[in-house]
């Protein structure tokens, strides 16, 4: 059997990747698109595409009906899942078999054991494959949970039965934080999976992500790809990736590969998944199977690269009915992998998602680089997927030279528009521990206080400020008195430019020409100064150091690209109007991103005190807990359900005034 056409059900990075593997193939790619992807790169780069509906995932890219008519309609004999979406999706599966079309993943038995954390756990036990202490079984209450967890010993590890990518787990340390806790789990759990169910675990300290790769066909053949180490975390979402892991040894790899085995066997799996493992940094030799991903992960391209295996073609070809063509002793591992995930949030920010237009691109190549990428100019990235870009993996003889390379091709990449995590990345690599290969799920927690975004520089304001002048310029044989250059009779009278970023707003001052102009910030010194801009490029030339940025604008915003860094000024045409300190103490509650509402934790018009969390907003699989500043009465105006926008109002919180009167008596 083989495939000519294939869909594809998923968007962005993923579906881009994949389609880049069937043209390789000679396969026909389908797109399927919601119509907040009318302009993707997806939708572009394959050879149909269909829209399946308006933007809520729901209504898209999870309606399974609409999905498998597209591949009727467009002829397609198999569909590809990506991963998220409905790449795990027993149902999905069926519906594709009943309409005739493969699904290019497991069997829908293996899907729904693996979807089940809690009979996944029991299956692979059966094998011989270790387990996390805990407590796991269909319908436990959260009374049952809280009499188990002492049992299981503190801290512990909720964690929802379906679903994955981080949606409902929990840390608990203490005891009294437990009940709060199972009760967040649960709503988040059926918001995201539709099921509330919970299980505990006993939380490993120290602990480790690692992930084994496996493929296995339909005639019993299962190897292991090696393993990734996927530790570099933040609330359960991996930021940075690499294969392999440079906490293993040789004989602990073959065992935590010979468990990832019996692991697929365990369920007759067949094609590319993942078996992922806890393992103590103090105990590298003990690991603990988590569960097992039944489709294509993330961070598979570092396995690919350490490799040489294509795996994308191998589900495939073995959805097809191929054979595997190589033994466990035909795979080895040669050099070392990274990957960075690129994604829409703000780290000088609590990582707050962002998005807007993407008005111009800046990505990196050269040997031993790759990017996984949805991004084009001109697209919008909004809020109704997750915020997840792209990735940039890079490859090295040895573990050294790969974080090198990444640093590098961090170094230019740059999404104007948007801003993104990737200055906070390069930060991460720089991190004396993760350079020494000393890991943990918790090391970024611990690092992202420390994280400060680079301000602009004096040169950069200089830039902004020559850019805007440079746009200035009328064509050649304008009116004398039309040309930016400060000529007057008497003194030179300088274009002055004011600009703004984060605290600080300067004044700079700009006379000449372009090709020996003089730029001056506030009162300070004259600097020399060469300015060219062509399509979006700008190359600026200070007392005779040249730099090369790329540039774009939007909205009063110069956005900078260069030098390794992304920078934003903001062109200010109007004086600041300075706030009134005298404020009663009443506060407002306003939305830090675009979203929806999630939960309304108090009344209208209820008495609250400061800390009590009033509103929580959800954009991009993230949430965030407004909470009351002050003591006071609310004022809701929002619901539970609503789309909110950045800045727009929540709620009102009128001080309670009583406290202050009696000091004051």
């Amino acid at each position: 059997m083989s495939f000519d056409t294939v869909l594809v059900a998923n968007r962005g990075e993923i579906a881009v990747r994949v389609f880049r593997t069937l043209k390789a193939m000679g396969i026909r790619s389908v797109a399927v698109y919601s119509d907040a992807d009318a302009t993707a790169r997806h939708v572009a780069e394959a050879d149909v595409a269909v829209r399946i509906g308006p933007p809520p995932a729901r209504d898209s890219y999870l309606n399974i009906a609409a999905v498998v008519d597209a591949a009727q309609r467009t002829g397609a004999q198999a569909v590809h899942p990506g991963y998220g979406f409905l790449s795990e999706n027993a149902d999905f599966a069926a519906a594709l078999a009943a309409a005739g079309v493969t699904f290019i993943g497991p069997p829908a038995s293996a899907i729904q054991t693996m979807g089940d954390k809690i009979a996944a756990k029991s299956t692979v036990a059966a094998f011989g494959v270790p387990i996390v202490p805990g407590i796991a079984r269909p319908g436990l209450t959260d009374a049952e949970l809280i009499a188990a967890a002492d049992d299981i010993g503190y801290p512990v590890l909720v964690k929802p039965s379906a679903g994955g990518g981080g949606k409902g787990m929990r840390l608990v340390e203490r005891p009294d934080d437990l009940a709060a806790a199972l009760a967040s789990a649960r709503r988040e759990s059926a918001a995201a999976f539709g099921d509330d169910t919970l299980f505990l675990e006993r939380f490993v300290l120290r602990p480790r992500h690692i992930e084994v790769q496996v493929l296995a066909d339909s005639y019993g053949n299962v190897v292991h790809l090696g393993e990734r180490e996927c530790s570099l975390q933040r609330r359960h979402q991996k930021v940075i990736e690499e294969a392999p892991s440079p906490l293993l040894d040789a004989e602990t790899r073959a065992r935590i590969g010979a468990a990832a085995r019996d692991t697929a066997r365990s369920v007759d799996y067949t094609g590319a998944g993942t078996v992922e493992f806890i393992v103590s940094a103090d105990r590298p030799e003990e690991f603990f199977f988590m569960e097992m991903n039944t489709r294509l992960q993330v961070e598979h391209p570092v396995t690919e690269m350490v490799t040489g295996w294509d795996l994308v073609e191998w589900q495939v070809r073995i959805a097809a009915g191929d054979k595997l063509t190589a033994g466990q002793t035909d795979i080895a591992m040669r050099g070392h992998a990274i990957e960075a995930r690129v994604y829409a949030e703000d780290p000088a920010h609590g990582f707050l998602p962002t998005g807007g237009d993407v008005l111009e691109l800046v990505e990196p190549n050269g040997a031993g680089v790759r990017v996984d990428s949805g991004l084009r100019p001109g697209m919008v990235v909004g809020s109704d997927y997750d915020p997840m870009l792209a990735k940039v993996i890079a490859h090295g003889a040895d573990r050294p030279a790969a974080l090198r390379a990444l640093d590098r091709a961090l170094s230019d990449t740059a999404v104007l528009g948007v801003v993104t995590n990737v200055e906070f990345a390069r930060f991460l690599l720089a991190d004396s521990d993760v350079v020494a290969g000393r890991l943990d799920t918790g090391l970024l927690d611990r690092r992202a206080g420390d994280f400060t975004a680079a301000a602009p520089t004096d040169d950069q304001f200089i830039a902004a400020a020559a850019y805007r002048w440079l746009r200035l310029w009328p064509a050649p044989g304008a009116d004398l008195w039309e040309v930016p250059s400060g000529w007057r009779v008497g003194a030179a009278a300088p274009v002055s430019i004011r600009l703004r970023a984060g605290d600080r707003t300067d004044h700079v001052h700009l006379t000449g020409c372009p090709t020996n102009a003089a730029a001056r910030i506030e009162d300070g010194e004259n600097r020399e100064l060469r300015a060219e801009f062509t399509a979006n490029r700008l190359a600026i030339t200070l007392d005779g150091v040249r730099t090369e940025y790329t540039v774009a604008e939007a909205d009063h915003q110069i956005w900078l690209a260069g030098s390794g860094l992304t920078v934003v000024l903001e062109e200010v045409r109007e004086a600041p109007v300075r706030p009134d300190d005298a404020h009663s103490g009443d506060a407002e509650l306003t939305s830090p991103m675009p979203g929806s509402v999630v939960a309304v934790g108090v009344a209208d018009g209820a008495e609250v005190t400061a800390g009590t969390v009033v509103v929580t907003v959800e954009a991009m699989k993230m949430e965030h807990a407004l909470s009351a500043p002050v003591d006071g009465v609310v004022q809701l105006l929002v619901g539970a359900g609503d789309q909110v926008k950045v800045g727009q109002p929540l709620a009102r919180i009128t001080a309670d005034t009583t406290a202050t009167a009696k000091d004051d008596q």
